[in-house]
């Protein structure tokens, strides 16, 4: 009996390997097949080359100068106003941490942006110091080129977004007092613009006569954290961050840049300095 059970198993397992076999053999016949095919319907011909035959040369490639916009033509650039001076926040932006300040506090959000809240509230509206305004059309119309704001006005969330250090928070970009900028086209040549900064006072009628507004002095504190001494008058501080100096989210760019400070209000004849209620109240807070 025994016996009999163990032939009924080897059956049962030969049955099964020869069903195998038979399943491989077709797989192989079926693979033997399509290669016969291929081989059948694969059409090829011979390359041949002359000796005089050559490949054509890839030429150096040449730098392109953007077109102007019809607007740019001879020197007629959009004039600068409050409106270009708008936050640059975005809510899109991705938290950032102070490096210098290992505490769970130290994650900085960016703003929604200069779209979802309004400028400085100055004399009654949004606004910047219409100096800033003056001194960079006054640029664009002597160079012929276009002056490109990198940081005008920042929301108190976006400064410390831009830079969480502790001598930034009382910026005057807060307060509509402070611009960063650079010149499209002379973006190696920040002197050039120093100096008609500098023509501005001279040619302005309303500051004829007035030493303190004509003569420009230079900075000598070592807190300006940079390499040339900035140049000042009654009314305005500007500073020359070269490359690598006064890097920040906001002047990410690889050229030099200036930053104009306002220092004292002609009009309300006061000192212009940071204000923690005009900077965290003094804009609207959008809708």
């Amino acid at each position: 009996m025994f016996w009999c059970m163990n032939m009924g198993f080897i059956n049962r397992t030969l049955f099964i390997l020869f069903i195998i076999s038979i399943m491989s053999a077709c797989s192989g016949m079926q693979r033997s097949e399509k290669e016969k095919i291929r081989k059948r319907n694969c059409q090829g011909e011979m390359i041949y080359r002359t000796s005089d035959e050559y490949f054509y040369p890839i030429a150096t490639p040449k730098r392109v100068a953007k077109e102007p916009y019809p607007w740019e033509v001879d020197g007629n650039l959009p004039k600068i106003t409050k409106d270009f001076f708008r936050c640059k926040g975005s809510s899109l932006h991705a938290p950032v941490r102070d490096l210098n300040d290992t505490s769970e506090g130290a994650l900085y959000s960016d703003c929604d942006g200069g779209e979802r809240h309004g400028l400085p509230n100055l004399g009654g509206k949004e606004g910047v110091y219409p100096i800033l305004l003056d001194l960079l059309n006054y640029v664009q119309k002597k160079t012929g080129k276009r002056v490109i704001i990198t940081s005008g006005h920042r929301c108190p969330s976006h400064n410390s977004y831009v830079d969480p250090s502790k001598e930034n928070q009382t910026s005057k970009h807060q307060i509509g007092a402070e611009v960063d900028f650079y010149v499209q086209g002379m973006e190696d040549r920040p002197l050039e613009i120093v100096a008609l900064l500098i023509q501005y006072y001279q040619e302005t009628p309303i500051y004829q006569n007035q030493k303190e507004y004509l003569n420009f002095v230079r900075y000598e504190k070592p807190d300006a954290h940079v390499a040339m001494q900035p140049w000042m008058n009654k009314e305005v501080y500007i500073k020359l961050n070269q490359k690598g100096e006064g890097r920040n989210f906001d002047n990410q760019h690889p050229h030099p840049y200036l930053t104009i400070q306002v220092r004292f209000d002609r009009e309300k004849g006061e000192k212009v300095i940071y204000k923690w209620q005009l900077a965290h109240n003094g804009y609207s807070k959008g809708w």
